[in-house]
């Protein structure tokens, strides 16, 4: 199976789901600590050359590989990494699963801000505090959708390619 966590920039929440995902961060309901955040691979690393690459942060417990990718604004972006797959599978008669799970309704408006301070403007003195107050804000959402994405991707046996859109984590 391939989980890939997505949303706009690809550096922030998906980075973080891909932590936890993968038991890199506490598992645990405590508040996480900077040096825990800051420390997490690819959180606030990525540039804009990095939007719309895959990248691999590797197998979980179970073997199963998981990536993350920034789409940017594009909202074409995973629809069309879904046919590509549905077409790949059918020609060639693989039945790896793909889960693509959007961190984006994770996302706390202080992580918008910290994103566009330092990735964008490149005032991390500015952006950097604000990008790990949010990501302590959305510790528990990013975990629990982690937690679900897991569920669903040992649960849904009828889907080779699965898009979760995790509205309700708001």
């Amino acid at each position: 199976m391939i989980y890939i966590y997505h949303d706009y920039g690809g550096t922030h929440t998906t980075a973080l789901a891909a932590a936890y995902h993968l038991k890199q961060l506490p598992q645990s309901e405590r508040t996480l600590t900077s040096e825990e955040i800051l420390n997490v691979k690819y959180f606030n690393r990525l540039t804009k050359e990095d939007f719309g690459k895959l990248i691999f942060h590797g197998n979980d417990e179970d073997g199963n590989s998981v990536y993350t990718i920034g789409r940017k604004r594009n909202k074409l972006v995973v629809p069309g990494l879904k046919e590509l797959t549905l077409l790949l599978q059918n020609k060639f008669h693989f039945n790896e699963k793909i889960v693509f799970s959007n961190t984006s309704p994770t996302v706390p408006i202080v992580m918008s801000f910290g994103g566009f301070f330092s990735r964008g403007l490149k005032i991390d003195f500015i952006g950097v505090p604000l990008l790990v107050k949010g990501a302590k804000q959305c510790r528990d959402n990013v975990y629990r959708l982690v937690e679900n994405t897991k569920q669903v991707g040992k649960t849904s046996f009828n889907e080779n390619v699965i898009t979760l859109e995790n509205e309700m984590y708001k």
